[in-house]
C-alpha cells in the first residue's frame, strides 16, 4: 500500500508538470492478468531519416513488452504530453486518461494505437550502442576560498552558437578570457574533476552554502558551451601511458592525488567547457530530473538522449539491452540529446540523481537495439 501510495503522489506531481489533469481511468469489465501483444491492420511501409530508417515489425518482435511495469514508463509519456510532438499529441488526452489504468489496458492501448519501427542505420544495421548518464550533486560555495577554489560560470555575454570560443586552458590562463566571465560565476566546487564531471554530465545539483552560512540546493542547468570539441580525459590518460583508467572518475582522481602538477594538462587535453544557469528547486522540481533538450523533465529509468535525425523528440521506444551490470527491455522516451549521442542506434540512458544513478551510469557501455513506437495512421516524422 506504501509503494502504491508513493506511485500515485509521484504520478500527481508529473500530471501537474505536464499542465493537465488525470481524468478517469477506462476499466475493462474483465481483468486479464497479461494482455498478450497484437498485431492490428497493415505495416506501412518503412520511414526513412536522415540518419536511420525504420521498419515496420509486430509488438511480438520487443523483447519483454509483457513484463514491463508500464506505470513507470507512463510517468515520462505524461511528461512528454507537456510538449508534444505533433504526431503524438493528439493521443496525449488518451496517456492523462489511462495514467492510472492497469499495465494491462496501457498495453492494450498501446498495441491498438501504436505501430512499432525497428531503428536501423541507413545501411541496415540494427545494434548499436547505449551509454548513460545522470545528475550529480555536489557541495559548493557562494563565495571563494581555499576549499572552494573551482569556479561554476553563466555564459558570458556575446557567446555566439556554433562558433568557437576561448578553449578549456584558455579560460583559465588568457586574461581577456577571465575578464569575459568575471562577475559570472555561479559557485565554486572543491574539486575540478567533480567540476568536470558536471561538464559532462550537463547539469546537477549543487547544496550551496551561503555566504551568511544558509544552506540549500539548487540546480545548475546546461546553458552554453564554448564551441569547442569534446576530448575523453580517460584517453588522455591511456595516451600518457596510464594503465588503470577504468573506473571512472575513481581512477582519474587517484592518478590526480598521485600526479598533482599534472591536473592541469590532463583537464585542458578536453577543450570543451560548459557554461550554465542556476535553477530553484521546489520539492516538486526534486522529484525529477533536470529538463531535457524536449522542455520536460527527465524520468529516472525512463528518458533517454538520442539523436534527432535518427529519433524525434517525444518519440515512445523500446529499448532491449544487455550487460554486466544493466539488463533492460522497457518503454522509454526520447527526451533529451547529447554532444556524444551521434548515430542511428544510439542512446544514453537517464538513471537517476546522486551518487547510486552515477554508479549506475559509468557501468553502462553495452549493445542496444531501439524500435520506435509511432503512431498508426500518422504522417512520417
Amino acid at each position: 500500500m506504501r509503494n502504491g501510495l508513493q506511485w500515485l503522489v509521484g504520478l500527481a506531481i508529473v500530471a501537474t508538470l505536464a499542465g493537465c489533469s488525470l481524468g478517469p481511468a477506462p476499466r475493462s469489465p474483465t481483468r486479464p492478468t497479461v494482455t498478450p501483444p497484437r498485431d492490428l491492420g497493415p505495416l506501412t511501409g518503412s520511414l526513412a531519416h536522415p540518419k536511420s530508417r525504420w521498419v515496420p515489425v509486430g509488438w511480438s518482435e520487443l523483447p519483454g513488452f509483457s513484463e514491463d511495469p508500464l506505470h513507470e514508463g507512463w510517468i515520462a509519456l505524461l511528461a512528454n504530453c507537456a510538449r508534444p510532438n505533433a504526431a503524438f499529441a493528439p493521443l496525449c488526452r488518451d496517456v492523462r486518461q489511462l495514467a492510472i489504468a492497469t499495465p494491462e489496458e496501457q498495453r492494450r492501448w498501446m498495441t491498438d494505437r501504436l505501430q512499432p519501427y525497428r531503428v536501423e542505420s541507413l545501411a541496415g544495421q540494427s545494434e548499436g550502442k547505449l551509454t548513460s548518464y545522470y545528475e550529480p550533486v555536489y557541495e559548493a560555495s557562494r563565495v571563494p576560498s581555499a576549499g572552494f577554489s573551482v569556479p561554476l560560470y553563466q555564459a558570458p555575454d556575446g557567446l555566439v552558437p556554433k562558433r568557437p570560443w576561448f578553449t578549456r586552458q584558455e579560460i583559465e590562463t588568457l586574461p581577456e578570457a577571465q575578464a569575459a566571465l568575471r562577475g559570472r560565476e555561479i559557485a565554486w566546487m572543491a574539486d575540478p574533476i567533480d567540476a568536470l564531471m558536471l561538464h559532462i554530465q550537463g547539469s546537477g545539483r549543487l547544496r550551496i552554502t551561503e555566504a551568511n552560512g544558509y544552506q540549500h540546493t539548487v540546480r545548475v542547468a546546461y546553458a552554453a558551451t564554448n564551441e569547442q570539441p569534446y576530448r575523453s580525459v580517460q584517453q588522455w590518460l591511456v595516451s600518457q601511458g596510464v594503465s588503470k583508467v577504468g573506473k571512472w572518475p575513481d581512477d582519474t582522481k587517484a592518478w590526480a592525488a598521485q600526479n598533482p602538477q599534472r591536473v592541469s594538462q590532463m583537464l585542458w587535453s578536453n577543450p570543451r567547457y560548459v557554461f550554465f544557469r542556476e535553477e530553484t528547486m521546489s520539492e516538486l522540481d526534486a522529484a525529477f530530473g533536470p529538463r531535457g533538450a524536449q522542455g520536460v523533465p527527465l524520468t529516472a529509468g525512463r528518458s533517454i538522449a538520442v539523436d534527432r535525425e535518427s529519433i524525434p523528440y517525444g518519440t515512445p521506444v523500446w529499448l532491449a539491452s544487455s550487460g554486466p551490470t544493466a539488463q533492460l527491455q522497457k518503454l522509454v522516451v526520447a527526451q533529451d540529446t547529447g554532444s556524444a549521442i551521434v548515430g542511428a542506434v544510439r542512446a544514453d540512458y537517464f538513471a537517476g540523481t546522486g551518487p547510486e544513478a552515477g554508479r549506475l551510469a559509468a557501468s553502462v557501455n553495452q549493445p542496444l537495439r531501439l524500435w520506435a513506437l509511432w503512431p498508426r495512421q500518422s504522417p512520417a516524422p
